[in-house]
């Protein structure tokens, strides 16, 4: 498949020959391999909590012994001694989840959090060059965005642009960016605002979209606030198409790594045989 490189006015500018792009889309294994990439921060409280009494004395529930509650009308909770007199006691509850201090009921536990999916590396790689297959269909992005079900767009797909738009600074680098993507462009800028509800005061005041993704080789460098700028090596399945195509960029020099990572290892293993 021969790929146009567009320069930094939205020309044609030269062209490349790749098969990365061409791989027919095989949407189940594209949604197995985010199932396989979702991560959760694991959380839960110190195994401890609840149970490191402070006061002195030994917590027993046991029936007719010594230091029990056995006989005196009293709930036979868990409790430890403050101070006693004989066979007087002065005792609060302890260690149960109903009592000051206790440990909790049903706690979160890790082991419940930790993700673990696994997928063939076969099958990851179909999944991969679908995603990018995603990526370079004007029809998949469409449906995507709502916006642009009414719009005609006028850029061709897949969006493979000069790697020379990354030495410009960031005021011209978005102005060139939205010389290039047309009338996608208002997608492209990430838009923030305040979240509408009760979940400003959850800690997630303000929300924002995803904007554009824009692919570049693992040693060019770009810092954007205003659009998501990811290296070939650190880039995942769920980046290029969770939940449908994503609106993605890519530099010259990033095609070619991808294009040496999935098919010229393969040429060389051939040429050895």
């Amino acid at each position: 498949m021969k790929i146009q490189i567009l320069g930094l006015e939205g020309k044609k500018e030269g062209e490349i020959e790749t098969p990365i792009f061409d791989e027919p889309c095989r949407e189940d294994l594209i949604q197995k391999s985010v199932e396989v990439e979702k991560k959760m921060q694991p959380y839960a409280p110190f195994y401890l909590a609840g149970k490191q009494a402070s006061a002195s004395g030994v917590i027993r529930h046991g029936r007719r012994k010594w230091k029990t509650a056995c006989g005196r009308g009293i709930s036979r909770v868990p409790r430890k001694i403050f101070w006693r007199r004989g066979t007087q006691f002065y005792w609060q509850g302890a260690t149960v989840s109903g009592t000051k201090g206790g440990r909790r009921a049903h706690p979160p536990r890790i082991l419940s959090m930790l993700n673990d999916k696994k997928i063939n590396k076969k099958e990851k790689r179909k999944a991969f060059l679908s995603a990018l297959a995603l990526t370079a269909s004007a029809e998949d992005i469409k449906k995507k965005y709502t916006s642009l079900e009414d719009k005609k767009i006028e850029t061709k797909f897949p969006i493979v642009i000069d790697s020379k738009i990354l030495n410009l600074k960031t005021k011209d680098f978005l102005k060139n960016l939205k010389i290039i993507l047309n009338n996608l462009s208002d997608i492209a800028i990430q838009e923030k605002c305040i979240r509408p509800g009760k979940g400003k005061h959850r800690g997630r005041k303000y929300k924002k979209s995803a904007g554009l993704l824009f692919v570049v080789g693992g040693k060019e460098n770009k810092k954007v606030n205003l659009i998501e700028i990811k290296k070939v090596p650190q880039l995942r399945i769920s980046d290029l198409a969770s939940n449908g195509a994503r609106l993605t960029a890519y530099t010259e020099e990033a095609v070619k790594e991808l294009d040496n990572k999935f098919f010229k290892k393969e040429d060389k293993i051939k040429e050895k045989k």
